[in-house]
């Protein structure tokens, strides 16, 4: 059943996920999310900087001068390599798998995963969920996704 890869990222980590069909279907539930792999993005801009927001700089006589320090294009171009880093993962994964990737991420990280995945990885389909699920166990992820119709559910044993 290992036809669906499911990676549930943000902007610091991606998780990798195959639905695994039970050994022994007629006593063990399934199929279930199993976790194959874990990535990290190492630049991850947290600790870049020494104030916590782009701001201003006073001048004689308390008036404040702004300034644009590029800080949302430089966290744009960390996402966006973190993203194809990714995307390389689900090529290796989709050979494998012969299936369909499913991306799981908030919507700024999720449109630049769909631009990296569409550039490497021609003809699998792949599916997508606007939602940042990264802090949640694979059977909660299993069950988020089954909800919204994208991976079948888990079911009982048939005894």
């Amino acid at each position: 059943m290992n036809q669906y890869c499911v990676v549930v990222a943000n902007g610091t980590q991606a998780r990798f996920f195959t639905l695994e069909a039970p050994e022994k279907p007629e006593v063990e539930s399934g199929p279930n999310l199993v976790k194959q792999k874990d990535l990290s993005n190492m630049e991850d801009s947290d600790g870049l900087w020494t104030e916590s927001k782009s701001g201003g700089n006073r001048g004689h006589g308390g008036q404040s001068h702004g300034y644009d320090d590029h800080r949302a294009k430089h966290d744009d171009d960390i996402e966006r390599r973190f993203a194809n880093s990714i995307a390389d993962e689900c090529k290796r994964f989709s050979h494998n798998n012969n299936g369909n990737v499913v991306l799981v991420s908030q919507k700024r990280m999720l449109g630049h995963l769909r631009q990296a995945v569409e550039s490497r990885l021609s003809g699998v389909k792949t599916q997508e969920l606007a939602k940042d699920l990264c802090k949640l166990s694979a059977q909660e992820i299993h069950q988020h996704l089954a909800r919204e119709h994208i991976i079948p559910e888990r079911r009982t044993p048939y005894i």
